[in-house]
């Protein structure tokens, strides 16, 4: 990521970009609301004097910020940062190399890596500290959809499907179309509605014994630690797409209708995968501010 530093100085003096129009924003904010209600107090202080927001919205409402700046010219960079293309071969056999999948560009690991350098930094400004928790809060959500740690066929865009009547492509419907048949919409309140849900799960349902495990070996120390992290994630996503994504590979699903059958085996990753990650967000920013 060698144009990280200039990066972030061209976007502390862009101006305010428009309201966020972006796919997969719902998971997004949801994904940011289930760590709203974990990180310590502490951390909440920090990222809401940070984000200029004292509302209970303060992590949702940037969480889908990054994916409307790629798209600006300032931004473009910054594109790679959303995924890391896993040279696997699902369905046979899935798997995240960091040295052969992270490209020359950056990734989502690199990513994730760098700014919480950036962020832990003292000599960066504000405005470079607070691009940056904009983009871990977001890049803790691209890492854990499955497809976001695949290579085949552009992470599943290029594998056309249909959705009801809806013409679209697998990756869409692993962004948004699955997410949103669980929670029931696409607006800010269905995703703080399912971010309550997906909480309860954690702290006294089906989740409850699992979410340690989550965290466990989760380390903003140095650089190598960080990008073990996101590499655990990276991985764990990744192999989704041998297990349910692709599992009886591209033909099962091309031009399909994925709204029944295939919704149904889909709907219990995603919502583990959204809960996983809404609770290593809180725990990954507890670790960052304390370690400032």
């Amino acid at each position: 990521m060698p144009r990280l530093t200039s990066a972030l100085a061209l976007v502390a003096a862009a101006a305010p970009l428009p309201g966020v129009l972006a796919w997969g924003a719902m998971g997004h904010e949801t994904i940011a609301y289930i760590a709203s209600n974990f990180v310590a107090a502490s951390t909440k202080t920090y990222f809401q004097t940070l984000l200029a927001d004292t509302s209970a919205d303060y992590l949702a409402n940037v969480a889908a910020w990054a994916d409307s700046y790629r798209y600006t010219t300032a931004g473009s960079f910054s594109a790679p940062y959303h995924y890391i293309d896993a040279n696997d071969n699902p369905p046979t056999t899935c798997g995240v190399d960091y040295s052969r999948d992270c490209g020359a560009e950056g990734c989502v690991v690199s990513a994730i890596q760098n700014y919480t350098t950036i962020l832990l930094d003292a000599r960066y400004s504000a405005a470079n500290h607070q691009i940056a928790a904009k983009m871990i809060i977001h890049f803790a959500g691209d890492i854990g959809q499955p497809l976001h740690c695949e290579a085949l066929e552009v992470g599943g865009n290029d594998i056309d499907v249909l959705y009801g009547s809806d013409d679209t492509n697998l990756h869409a419907i692993w962004d948004s179309d699955i997410p949103e048949s669980i929670s029931g919409g696409s607006s800010l309140s269905s995703a703080k509605s399912w971010a309550t849900t997906l909480t309860t799960a954690i702290n006294s349902g089906e989740y409850k014994s699992s979410a340690a495990g989550w965290v466990s070996g989760l380390s903003v120390a140095t650089a190598a630690s960080r990008q073990a992290t996101a590499m655990t994630w990276a991985v764990e996503a990744n192999a989704y797409v041998c297990s349910t994504v692709l599992k009886g590979g591209i033909s099962a699903v091309e031009n399909k209708d994925l709204s029944g059958t295939y919704t149904t085996t889909a709907d219990p990753v995603v919502k583990l995968q959204i809960a996983k990650q809404g609770y290593r967000l809180a725990k990954y920013l507890d670790a960052i501010v304390a370690a400032m």
